[in-house]
């Protein structure tokens, strides 16, 4: 075993310097060195569209061949779910949503974004099949719509009302109660 030490250590180092090099300001910041950098996530958060501002505008075709838009005002509310289909956490709210697209569906559009960027039309064909989705699936092949929100993490889920303002944005998944009351509050406001 001590054989192993002097290993052990000098790998330490090495890992402690391309962690430097690579992300030395974010390090610095974490260790309250040097604090006036912004670490990776402060400045990713910097860009993001947040509750209350205008939703970013995009346009994406969808699985069924239509051109679905989301800018400024609209008829309904709008939930707009950024998913791929090798994501455990989208495999577990897909259920959900269809429930409630099932309920709220003529109060409320919902549109599967899916980032094929990240995936394939093949794949996300059959991940609507599996799990009976029957609202808009859009495709984002560029990743153009999930860049415009600073997409980080899927699930990502934004709700924005008819006046084309986001209410909310929701990066990972709720309990299907809690994503259920953030509807009915923005049912409720628009």
């Amino acid at each position: 075993m001590r054989k192993n030490i002097p290993i052990l250590a000098l790998l330490i180092v090495l890992l402690g310097i391309a962690l430097y090099q690579n992300y030395g300001n974010e390090v610095r910041s974490f260790l309250g060195v040097g604090s006036d950098k912004k670490t990776l996530g402060a400045a990713l958060a910097e860009g993001a569209p947040k509750p209350g501002s205008s939703s970013p505008a995009f346009a994406l075709q969808g699985l069924d061949g239509n051109t679905y838009k989301v800018e400024g005002e609209r008829d309904k509310p709008v939930l707009v779910n950024f998913w791929a289909s090798w994501c455990d956490p989208c495999k577990d709210e897909a259920p959900d949503l269809v429930k409630l697209y099932e309920k709220y569906g003529d109060r409320l559009d919902i549109y599967g974004v899916n980032v094929t960027a990240y995936d394939t039309v093949e794949k996300a064909e059959a991940f609507v099949k599996e799990y009976g989705i029957e609202f808009p699936v859009l495709l984002d092949k560029k990743e153009e719509a999930y860049k415009k929100f600073n997409g980080i993490a899927f699930p990502t889920n934004v709700l924005i009302d008819k006046d084309g303002v986001i209410q909310d944005l929701i990066v990972g998944i709720l309990p299907p109660k809690d994503l259920e009351a953030k509807i009915k509050k923005l049912l409720q406001s628009s």
